[in-house]
């Protein structure tokens, strides 16, 4: 008699978390963006972090992330660019890693921020609205991620905007089910997380 139950418990939390996830990319997809032309204006990119190899180096997927950040810097889109990730062992930074690439890919050292406390979605969005006085921005991630990352944003009260770089068909298979997998999951927390908090 508890199989039952328990299946049913689970069909519930599956079929919760799927109405979450469809009515979060409903609510945001007029601002999330698929190609760096039709991206509008803001002060500020916020580029997510998302992980670096042993050696320091960034992986594919933050570094496709911080040349979008760039290229939307170069086309005049944005005047600064907001690096948010882990740094809280000194075995693990991602802000360095991303800074030293965006210098060598063209941008001053003057419109790079770094934000060594961006240690998920929510605190990297709640801090660039708290300690770098951010109210605008352009949230730079891939497509698999920008749904979330603008609901959260959006809900701690800014005005963004997001373009999304492309993964699926870019990374390996296995990593997007598994990237995808855990978004979806994510998104009940983010829910929580911020309610009542804009």
């Amino acid at each position: 008699m508890v199989l039952p139950w328990v299946g049913g418990a689970i069909a519930l939390v599956l079929l919760t978390s799927l109405l979450l996830s469809l009515s979060v990319m409903y609510a945001t997809r007029a601002r999330r963006f698929k190609t760096l032309g039709s991206v509008p204006p803001r002060p500020v990119a916020i580029v997510f972090g998302a992980g670096v190899w042993e050696d320091g180096t960034p992986s594919p997927m933050l570094a496709d992330r911080v040349l979008a950040g760039v290229a939307l810097y170069q086309q005049g889109n944005v005047q600064q660019l907001l690096m948010s990730g882990d740094n809280q062992t000194p075995d693990y930074n991602e802000v360095d890693p991303m800074i030293q690439l965006a210098r060598a890919s063209g941008v001053p050292e003057r419109a790079i921020w770094g934000d060594r406390l961006g240690l998920s979605t929510y605190e990297t969005c709640r801090r660039a609205r708290d300690e770098y006085g951010i109210c605008e921005a352009i949230l730079v991630s891939q497509r698999y991620h920008l749904p979330r990352a603008v609901y959260i944003a959006q809900r701690l009260g800014l005005d963004v905007v997001g373009y999304g770089v492309p993964d699926w068909g870019v990374y390996r298979h296995r990593s997007m089910l598994s990237y995808s997998l855990r978004e979806f999951m994510a998104l009940g927390k983010a829910i929580a997380q911020t309610w009542g908090d804009s």
